[in-house]
Formats: structure tokens, C-alpha cells, sequence
């Protein structure tokens, strides 16, 4: 007989996935960035694909993946049959990529039920596990409401301030190369540079093969950025890998925790290099 259950810590195995795909309440999205339906692709039985860029980003703004309106997510997580009774676990194609993005965006609108699968897709497929054809979702429509909490996203004017008054540890998430300026950035006419006042951690040391490392690992790695009640702002390039910094801090039990939305898309974009 299937139960409702609350996830236990903000990350779960596959073999836990595994174990409770069944319960009543459990809700399974697939949150790779830039995925669209194709029935040829396989998924986690059951899974609702998330689709940040089209269906929760503000399509109006110039940056990517911009952050949404309450009304807007509440309204796209409800067609896709999230209640407020669901517990939520994101994957993603790459391991842990995007799908931390889905977790902050539901923590940032209050939901707190919500998990990350530790590996995502490509853990699952390494155990073994059933997997079916990719469907869409044409089941009931949910009743989640959203709840804006206003400390979890930061924006342009708030980061300038924090840069400039030493207010936050500003922590970015990208390449050692992207941050000391020894590699171009990816993104086409984006200049190179990083925020002023800001330190390096680069998201893909927190993980193996796709795969959070241990949580003593994690508290290690930022033990000597940030203090574990200081005000933390994770950037990136677009919003996306900083939320691996904020799972991973999460984790190890850091509290005031924000990510910066446009990151360093937008901020090379309106601040001229000096």
C-alpha cells in the first residue's frame, strides 16, 4: 500500500528513488536544461519534463533562464500535477547540473518537499534500474501555491550593492579558468571578468562523475570561504550552477544562502570593463 512521505534531506540516492517511485505523493521531474519532448528518449518511469527555459523563465528578459513571477510558476507547476502535498525529486541528463536550479526555484517559492537525485539519469541507468519511453504529462492539474521568499534570489542592484559594501561572500561557481580570466566565456560577445570582491568555487569540485561528494567533503570545501552564518550569494554564468553551490551549502549546513539570478551573464553585460 503506497503512503505520502516527506523527503528526508535535500539530495536522495537512486536507490531510495527506486524504493519509493510508487507512493502516492511522490512527483518525478526531469529538469535538463534545453530538453524537449522526444518520444525516442528514455526516462525514470513516470517523470514530468521541467522545462526551465520555456515554461518557468521569464521569456521576456533579455538574460536566460530568467527568474519567474509567483503567478507564473504556481500556474506551470500546477499543469504539471504538483499539489502541495507532493514531494518532489528533479534529475537531470548530466548528473547534477540544471536540476539544482529546480530545487532552488521551488525552495524559493516556499516549497521546502523537494530533492535533488544524487547523479541523476546517469546513476540511474549505471544501477540498473527500469526506465520508459519519454511521455507527456496529460494528467489532473495540481493545486501547489507558490509563495515568494525574496531572500532566496538576488538581482542586479542588490548584487552591486553587496560587491561594493563587502556585505556577502559572493561565490562563483564557474571554471577557475572562466574566473581568473584565462579562458573566454562560452556565451558569444560575452566579455571576460569576474565581480568585483567575489571568490571561486567551482561547482564540478563538489561532485564526482555527476555525483555529490560526501558532506564532510562539501563542508570542507567551504570551510575556508564562508563562515556558516555569514550572508552568501552564489553567481555563475546564467543562474544555473550556482544552485549546486546553494545545494551543496545547503547540505553542510550553511543558513542565509541567495543566488544571484542573471549572474555573470548579466553582470558582463552592464558593467563595462575597467
Amino acid at each position: 500500500m503506497s503512503t505520502s512521505i516527506s523527503l528526508p534531506t535535500p539530495i536522495v540516492s537512486v536507490k531510495w528513488l527506486q524504493e519509493h517511485l510508487n507512493n502516492e505523493n511522490l512527483i518525478v521531474l526531469d529538469g535538463t536544461i534545453n530538453k524537449v519532448f522526444n518520444a525516442s528518449q528514455k526516462q525514470i518511469p513516470g517523470t514530468r519534463l521541467f522545462d526551465i527555459k520555456k515554461k518557468f523563465s521569464d521569456v521576456s528578459n533579455p538574460f536566460p533562464s530568467a527568474f519567474p513571477s509567483e503567478e507564473q510558476f504556481q500556474r506551470e507547476a500546477r499543469n504539471l500535477g504538483v499539489n502541495n502535498n507532493s514531494a518532489i525529486v528533479v534529475y537531470d541528463d548530466k548528473g547534477i547540473y540544471s536540476s539544482a536550479r529546480v530545487w532552488w526555484l521551488f525552495r524559493a517559492f516556499g516549497y521546502n518537499n523537494v530533492a535533488v537525485l544524487n547523479g541523476g539519469f546517469p546513476e540511474w541507468l549505471k544501477a540498473g534500474y527500469a526506465t520508459e519511453s519519454m511521455t507527456n504529462y496529460e494528467g489532473e492539474i495540481g493545486d501547489f501555491s507558490a509563495n515568494l521568499q525574496p531572500k532566496f534570489m538576488q538581482f542586479f542592484d542588490d548584487v552591486k550593492t553587496a560587491s561594493a559594501n563587502k556585505t556577502h561572500t559572493i561565490i562563483d561557481a564557474r571554471s577557475a579558468g572562466r574566473f581568473n580570466c584565462e579562458v573566454p566565456e562560452p556565451r558569444e560577445g560575452l566579455r571576460m571578468g569576474t565581480i568585483p570582491n567575489s571568490v571561486n568555487l567551482p561547482f564540478t569540485d563538489l561532485l564526482t562523475d555527476g555525483v555529490l561528494k560526501p558532506q564532510v567533503e562539501l563542508e570542507k570545501a567551504f570551510y575556508m570561504l564562508a563562515d556558516k552564518n555569514d550572508d552568501i550569494i552564489f553567481s555563475c554564468g546564467s543562474g544555473l550552477t550556482a544552485c549546486v553551490l546553494a545545494l551543496a551549502a545547503d547540505i553542510s549546513g550553511y543558513n542565509n544562502l541567495s543566488v544571484y539570478d542573471g549572474s555573470w551573464t548579466e553582470w558582463g553585460d552592464l558593467v563595462p570593463n575597467k
